[in-house]
């Protein structure tokens, strides 16, 4: 019996209501399981303890620390409860159909080799162990911080492979290695204990931008797929509201003065040239510049910290930070984590 052009529209609405209610349904899981991380970090001891977490069974040399152990918070999932991404698959940027046109996505080239890693898939994984342009590279972003950072995975000639640890420190992720058991905070790249505590991490060049701009750049890239055998709602945002509400969650610090927590700031990590800007300045002027480093603001990326659906979220713009032409080591974070890592450093607004 052939369809009439009412029991196909009748189709496509119930099909459209079944996808929306599946995909409503998963983000109130997530949403759930966040306030669930909350409450146990709520009600954890008020001393941190090596002991325990040797119990949980990491094999970390705790003797070795650079922190107050005070600091850490359990996030709520165990190790590698957030699944790291160990052998990626990529497809050309011209059949990433599946992306739209405003969609965050960390754009990162070395060796002449240009990928794209949305925030889709970061949000649900925090870190890919790749290899581009030859090299080994771990490329993480922290939703919580907004912090997308590459790093270097070559120290000093062995090659780490990283997790997550479950475990937050000023709201941001700590990343472990399967080499040593040593734990690294992902916004600095420094390891805050286990036998590697001290050393840092190299961080290398990658920017924030929407598809459109990735795509039109480097059309000749390739892009990060949703890794189906994880289950996850790609596409999904589990922290609905986040970066538009009033305070952090899972931070118990100190909030900068004059600038609201969740404000975002580009942290410019040039050496000893370290400076910090308010996008909200950037918003006004267009760009910013100092000792040869010039800050570009344009519109045009979706936030994926703020509607259910990261494609969309509101535009938060484009950053690129840039000198004699090259692109500099930069993060697009919020202000409360900022001043958690550099409290000395003053944020231009």
């Amino acid at each position: 019996m052939p369809h009439t052009k009412a029991s196909l529209r009748s189709t496509a609405v119930t099909t459209a209501l079944c996808q929306r209610t599946v995909a409503w349904t998963a983000s109130l899981l997530i949403g759930l399981a966040l306030i669930v991380a909350i409450i146990i970090a709520s009600v954890q001891p008020a001393h941190a303890n090596p002991g325990r977490w040797q119990a949980e069974g990491w094999a970390t040399d705790f003797s070795q620390t650079t922190i107050d152990f005070d600091e850490i918070m359990d996030g709520g999932p165990r190790r590698d409860g957030i699944p790291p991404i160990d052998d990626p698959t990529f497809v050309p940027v011209s059949e990433a159909d599946h992306l739209s046109a405003l969609e965050p996505v960390m754009s990162f080239t070395h060796n002449g080799e240009t990928r794209a890693y949305p925030l889709r898939v970061m949000t649900f994984h925090e870190i890919v162990n790749d290899v581009v342009g030859g090299h080994p590279v771990a490329v993480t972003y922290c939703p919580l911080c907004n912090a997308a950072i590459v790093f270097d995975r070559d120290m000093d000639g062995e090659i780490l492979d990283f997790g997550t640890t479950g475990k937050l420190r000023n709201s941001d992720l700590v990343m472990y290695d399967r080499q040593t058991d040593s734990w690294w905070q992902q916004f600095s790249g420094e390891s805050i204990t286990g036998s590697y505590a001290g050393s840092e991490l190299t961080m290398l060049p990658s920017q924030l931008i929407s598809f459109e701009r990735f795509a039109a750049a480097h059309p000749d890239a390739v892009v990060l797929e949703d890794p189906g055998r994880f289950r996850r709602p790609y596409g999904l945002n589990p922290y609905r509201g986040y970066d538009t509400s009033a305070a952090p969650f899972l931070f118990r610090g100190e909030f900068p003065e004059g600038i609201a927590p969740l404000q975002r700031v580009v942290l410019v990590r040039d050496g000893d040239g370290m400076f910090a800007v308010s996008v909200a300045k950037l918003i006004d002027d267009g760009t910013f510049a100092q000792d040869g480093v010039e800050v570009v603001f344009e519109p045009g990326q979706a936030s994926a910290l703020d509607t259910e659906v990261i494609a969309s979220g509101r535009d938060v713009g484009n950053i690129s930070v840039m000198r004699d032409g090259e692109a500099v080591v930069h993060d697009v974070t919020f202000a409360f984590v900022v001043h958690a890592f550099e409290p000395d450093l003053e944020i231009i607004q």
